[in-house]
């Protein structure tokens, strides 16, 4: 009897969570792209000179003010450079973000931000030929830097709130001392307006983080700053603790099942295995290594060449930490010795329509399934695919239905529930084809290669290329898997027609859809599919050296199918995932909102005060 514990869910539900997901991602990715330090460097003596060069000529008659502006401007930026050291070496000394590398990109956007301030106050002091307009609003400069700091520190830093204070306040004074000196007034008021400067800013910050915090307070009874910070100490600093303590705090707990597919004789050959588990959300967090951990870790109990492609799962299904990770995997090895025990086969049967594929091959009792709708794009697929594939199977006197989605193409999109009916119609079929097949003895070699030349950043993971190789009768069909987040269309093509070319009958390629190459590059979805930018050709000679080297490991085996269930495994659930998606968007919207007049209101009471300095 076929054992189902899928659950029924809405196609576009599915489609949905994956599409947040990608969404939420990519916010996160606008955030943190920074120039190299040489840059920053060039662009701050830019910003400085610049600014100083502005400055002195409001000042002064124009020769002696090209030379004091030129002054100016270096000193500012030999003061940046070394108030941003300190920031960085001193104040935030224990701080995993701000290297200098940072603390000096920021003090380069901060630059950028008063820029504005003098050249418009250069612009309204010409115009009016009152050189106090330029003071004033370079003093509101300083306000507005004040209040940028504030808030990135506060959002950003995990230091104490007082180093906050002394890291925002530092560079900022610096610089305005040297344009008092500059300008020659040096007086109580102006040092009663710095201090009063630096007490708004703590108010107009303070409230308007408080009112970001709230959003997620309200929402997942966690601060919104703080899911922030957990993410953005793993994204820079590959630091997964902190972002997996609020995971695991909020997830839910399942039981999770693993589908192992053996094959040996007196020792183990291969191991296919299909977890129920979806290998996300992203980088190392949660369960995104899962695919190649788990091959590791088979491979080094049972000494064999194991894979492990992706199931019929969403990012519902992501795990909520490394720890619950490494459950699954230890109770996975540990169910792992048991005996193969059927020693026949159909040969492999592809059945297609307009739009879906279904693979099949039938070992003894048991199916492998796999699906496709390449050339189209072939995301997470619904497990209500899966309810229907386990009851077919039942049909035709099944034992057991093992199913894999291959995710091997992505290109635009397709209407869900017209590919699901599409995908019923050919699995229904092929598994009819496959079990009217004689079953025979067959053969089994597997192997790996781990290409060196491609990065988790070029869309490999570092499970490599597998390649497990049957042969049936005359014909060899070769299943290659290879550790990545899907790959471009026409690639999976490409890869069967040079199988073809060298004697391999029929195949399916399978990515595993790890997600520890997502959220490492900074681009449009956050990761590259396979074959984006690894080059194809050079792809396929890999596909190939593995193909080779499984077909010279063939060998008569037999084969076992055995179901893993993990009791109370955290993963972090649809509701959650939809509510953490949801939450990014929501806190980036009110931070929309309330930016304007929080900052705006702060900036009229100050040029209000400023207009009595």
């Amino acid at each position: 009897m076929i054992e189902i514990s899928f659950e029924r869910m809405d196609v576009a539900t599915e489609v949905s969570l994956s599409h947040f997901m990608d969404t939420a991602v990519k916010h996160y990715a606008s955030l943190f792209w920074l120039p190299s330090y040489k840059k920053v460097v060039l662009l701050l003596a830019l910003v400085c000179m610049v600014g100083g060069l502005l400055s002195a000529v409001v000042l002064y008659p124009l020769l002696d003010g090209l030379i004091k502006g030129l002054f100016l401007g270096f000193s500012l930026f030999f003061t940046s450079l070394i108030a941003s050291y300190a920031v960085s070496v001193l104040i935030l000394r224990r701080d995993p973000i701000y290297d200098i590398r940072r603390t000096a990109a920021l003090s380069l956007y901060c630059w950028v931000l008063w820029f504005f301030f003098i050249f418009v106050g250069v612009v309204v002091a010409a115009l009016t030929f009152d050189p106090l307009w330029w003071f004033r609003l370079c003093l509101l400069g300083f306000s507005a830097v004040l209040i940028f700091r504030l808030v990135v520190f506060r959002s950003t830093s995990s230091v104490d709130y007082k180093r906050h204070v002394i890291g925002s306040f530092l560079e900022p004074f610096s610089y305005v001392t040297l344009f008092l000196v500059s300008w020659g007034r040096i007086d109580y008021t102006i040092f009663l307006f710095l201090i009063f400067s630096l007490f708004w800013g703590l108010i107009s910050s303070f409230l308007f983080l408080s009112i970001l915090n709230r959003v997620g307070n309200q929402t997942l009874g966690i601060a919104s700053l703080s899911l922030f910070k957990a993410f953005l100490l793993n994204w820079v600093m590959n630091l997964n603790a902190p972002f997996e303590e609020l995971l695991e705090k909020l997830g839910e707990k399942r039981d999770i099942e693993v589908f192992l597919i053996k094959f040996g004789s007196q020792k183990s050959k291969a191991v296919i295995a299909v977890p129920s588990v979806h290998p996300g959300p992203f980088k190392n967090i949660g369960s995104s290594l899962l695919p190649s951990m788990l091959k590791t870790a088979l491979e080094k109990q049972l000494n064999c060449v194991a894979c492990v492609p992706h199931g019929l799962l969403g990012h519902e299904f992501d795990l909520a930490s490394e720890l619950q990770n490494q459950k699954v995997i230890n109770h996975v090895v540990e169910s792992a010795n048991f005996e193969a025990a059927e020693a026949k086969a159909t040969p492999f049967i592809k059945v297609s329509n307009d739009l879906a594929t279904a693979c099949c091959q039938i070992f003894g009792n048991f199916a492998f399934v796999s699906f496709t709708l390449a050339p189209k794009t072939t995301e997470d697929l619904p497990q209500e695919l899966g309810l229907f594939v386990c009851q077919e199977a039942e049909k035709q006197g099944l034992d057991c239905c093992i199913i894999v989605n291959a995710h091997n193409s992505i290109d635009g999109t397709v209407k869900t529930q017209e590919a699901l009916d599409a995908l019923k119609i050919v699995a229904a079929t092929c598994l009819e084809n496959a079990a009217s097949l004689k079953r025979l003895p067959f053969e089994v070699g597997a192997a790996t290669i781990m290409p060196k030349d491609f990065s988790l950043k070029d869309g490999m993971g570092s499970g490599g290329i597998t390649v497990i190789m049957v042969k049936v009768g005359e014909q060899k069909t070769a299943y290659v898997v290879i550790d990545g987040n899907n790959m471009v269309a026409g690639l999976r093509e490409s890869i069967l027609s040079a199988l073809h070319s060298i004697g391999i009958d029929e195949g399916e390629v399978f990515t595993t859809d790890t997600h520890s190459v997502n959220a490492v590059i900074l681009g449009k979805r956050g990761y590259h599919p396979v074959g984006e930018v690894i080059d194809h050709e050079s792809l396929i000679e890999y596909v190939k050296e593995a193909t080779f080297a499984a077909l010279s490991e063939l060998g008569r085996v037999k084969a076992a199918c055995h179901q893993v269930t993990i009791p109370g495994v955290k993963v972090i659930g649809e509701k959650l995932l939809e509510t953490l998606c949801f939450l990014i968007d929501r806190t980036l919207q009110k931070a929309k909102k309330v930016a304007s007049p929080i900052f705006a209101i702060s900036g009229l009471f100050l040029m209000l005060i400023l207009m009595f300095v």
